[in-house]
């Protein structure tokens, strides 16, 4: 079973949620798998569960439910109006309906533990940094020295810190999680699979924060390389670049198209280069420009003069993270990073047609491409699929209106923003399904009149992880 992170399992939590399984559900699937183990380990009939105010605790109450026949304590650290989740309150407050013995607990002297034959900690889940004090610290002492069996909720409280419960097992959910030693059993609670092949929202949160301390660039500069007989893609690119959080985006333009550029917003910065169309003889001005920038996004508009493949020949290798898409999908061309192609030019680059395939059927192919030429690809379509040749992802948002010129530009804005701050994985998976979930807001209003540009208005609000509304 593949190991998951514990930050790509709260990816996966807030998935679930998206797809419209509740928190409250998977709750009560842990709950139960929880007491599974307990009954199926036999330490006894007495068990004390001492539980913190988050989910995990919410876990441990809805473990107790589970358990007829044994007699069971729950402790809670603290007080249960301090209880931090719905889910986890709600679990509690069917305790007290129920009758159970319920204890709150405000120092670890309140901690009858000498007479349980089990002792089942959920304290903290994975969100502990730093140092663990106070009345957590304490009963994480007095588990320690109890000298009774422990079983911990999904990963033992503490650890990371100096101050961790030394458990006998850990019952940990879905997938198995670095760092929990050998004594873990993995609970099954109703992910599904499409949780994880789905992307969502809870892509959107592998993306990080942006720090109260951060400086112009600290959030990704990004080079635009395009234009030439177009100048409207790379300008949708930048723009989109910017509104998906980047600090600063460069547009290097050959010198007629950067002229129409410039006049798009004052937003961007606009480098002129040497003819109408790129050439080697940029080379001296690019290889200035990329150093400077954390990705290079290249191919929007660029055309098919032969001066420009040998340009981008030369142009890819310098790029130590590229986003590829458009005119520089070429055969014989080197390819790192992102590329992002439709389905016509993924054949054009490897031979292969995906034209009479469903989503589904094209899976392998683009997996064994993109292991083969080590890529990340983002095939555009109206199913997205996402590949680094190991792991596949797919993206459902977006509509038909999507179709109008522009959308992929968008796409590759966005796609550079995000790998200015995260890897070229994670960063197509959330360009994926932040350009689908614009798309879809700028179709609500726009309809099949919506153009790129709404798109790439609609950015902002696309990325806001919360909100019901915003789902398709």
């Amino acid at each position: 079973m593949r190991m998951i992170s514990w930050e790509e399992m709260r990816a996966v939590d807030a998935n679930c949620q998206y797809l419209g399984l509740l928190p409250l559900q998977l709750m009560e699937n842990a709950g139960a798998a929880i007491a599974r183990e307990i009954i199926a380990s036999s330490p006894g009939k007495r068990v004390a569960i001492i539980a913190g105010r988050g989910n995990n605790g919410g876990d441990a109450f809805a473990a107790a439910r589970h358990l007829s026949g044994f007699e069971v304590t729950i402790y809670l650290l603290g007080r249960a109006r301090d209880i931090s989740t719905e889910e986890a309150k709600r679990n509690w407050e069917i305790l007290e309906h129920l009758h159970w013995d319920l204890r709150e607990v405000r120092c670890s002297e309140e901690l009858k533990l000498d007479g349980c034959d089990l002792i089942v900690d959920g304290i903290f889940g994975t969100g502990v940094k730093g140092r663990v004090a106070g009345l957590e610290a304490e009963a994480i002492d007095a588990i320690n020295l109890a000298g009774k069996k422990v079983l911990s909720v999904d990963i033992p409280s503490g650890q990371g810190t100096e101050k961790v419960v030394r458990a006998d097992y850990v019952v940990t959910f879905h997938r198995p999680k670095p760092d929990l030693g050998e004594c873990v059993i993995v609970a099954d609670i109703g992910i599904p699979p499409e949780a994880e092949l789905f992307v969502g929202p809870g892509d959107l949160g592998l993306m990080g924060k942006r720090s109260r301390e951060s400086h112009k660039g600290d959030s990704g500069r990004v080079l635009v390389i395009g234009g030439g007989p177009y100048t409207g893609a790379p300008a949708l690119t930048a723009l989109a670049a910017l509104r998906a959080g980047a600090d600063i985006v460069t547009v290097a333009a050959p010198a007629e198209a950067a002229r129409v550029i410039s006049c798009f917003s004052p937003n961007l910065i606009v480098r002129e280069l040497s003819s109408d169309h790129l050439t080697p003889h940029d080379l001296p001005v690019l290889k200035d420009l990329i150093p400077a920038h954390d990705v290079v996004v290249m191919g929007m508009g660029l055309g098919r003069h032969p001066d420009t493949g040998d340009a981008l020949a030369s142009i890819i290798p310098l790029a130590e993270k590229a986003v590829i898409d458009a005119d520089a999908l070429l055969p014989g061309l080197p390819l790192k990073g992102i590329i992002t192609p439709h389905a016509g030019e993924f054949q054009r680059l490897s031979g292969l047609s995906l034209a009479d395939m469903d989503w589904r059927e094209r899976m392998e192919p683009l997996k064994g491409y993109a292991r083969e030429r080590k890529v990340i690809v983002l095939l555009k379509g109206k199913v997205d699929l996402i590949t680094d040749g190991e792991l596949i992802r797919a993206n459902t948002t977006g509509n038909p209106g999507m179709t109008v010129g522009g959308t992929g530009d968008v796409l590759a804005g966005i796609a550079a923003a995000f790998y200015a701050r995260t890897s070229a994985l994670r960063a197509a998976n959330a360009a994926a399904f932040v350009n689908g979930r614009a798309g879809d807001l700028a179709y609500a209003e726009r309809g099949f009149g919506m153009l790129a540009t709404d798109l790439v208005e609609k950015i902002p609000l696309a990325m806001r992880p919360e909100g019901e509304e915003l789902r398709k």
